[in-house]
């Protein structure tokens, strides 16, 4: 019962530790981590040997290995070794950790439309899937982006809110789909962020998952 104890008291410091945001120093983290990372293994593989106490201890020394994994790849300003979104056109900041993936309007609208398409939703269908199994609890922007064409023809006041209706329409998707609607937001960055000249690769949706 000593060694559980121990084990709660070291949890309960890494849970704070990992909570915590901001400016935190990460390679002080990283170097706390991996201390209570050892010290957790020592435990769990005392309890084995002694007590047989070792229920659940398993997984939270897992947990504690894929931590300091990640912070590993952080301190080292890499992408991770998987993201979850393979075989996506995705990128990886590695001084934010924000993970984008883009997804082209062509995919999910039609001209001018803000209604998603219902035969072209399963990739929106697999980022959930990946939010949900990866990255419950971190915070997901959808940003809606245009070209740099005037709106004539339809509803829209502007390029701002022909991206903020797409990107809206998304978030419902996410929301409607079981996603945490306090982890979402939706972001319009009308025609003000084009990837360069080519008008349809400027018409995107981008999913935005913030890791830290």
């Amino acid at each position: 019962m000593k060694a559980t104890k121990k084990v709660a008291v070291i949890l309960t410091g890494l849970a704070v530790m990992v909570l915590v945001s901001g400016c935190t120093d990460w390679k002080k983290k990283y170097e706390a981590l991996n201390v209570e990372h050892e010290n957790l293994k020592g435990l769990y593989d005392n309890c084995v040997a002694t007590s047989g106490q070792a229920t659940g201890m398993a997984d939270e020394l897992a947990s504690c290995r894929a931590q300091v994994q990640d912070l590993t790849a952080q301190l080292e300003g890499g992408q991770p070794k998987t993201t979850g979104f393979e075989g996506m056109d995705q990128s990886y900041d590695p001084s934010t950790g924000d993970i984008t993936v883009t997804l082209p309007n062509a995919l999910l609208f039609d001209s001018g439309k803000v209604t998603l398409k219902s035969t072209t939703v399963s990739q929106l269908d697999e980022i959930i899937s990946v939010l949900r199994e990866r990255y419950a609890g971190k915070e997901v922007d959808i940003v809606g982006n245009t070209d740099t064409d005037p709106i004539k023809k339809s509803k829209w006041q502007d390029n701002w809110q022909l991206g903020s209706e797409r990107a809206l329409a998304v978030v419902r998707y996410l929301q409607g789909k079981g996603v945490n609607a306090t982890e979402l937001r939706a972001v319009s960055c009308g025609e003000y962020r084009p990837l360069g000249t080519n008008k349809t690769q400027n018409r995107r949706v981008e999913v935005v998952v913030h890791t830290r």
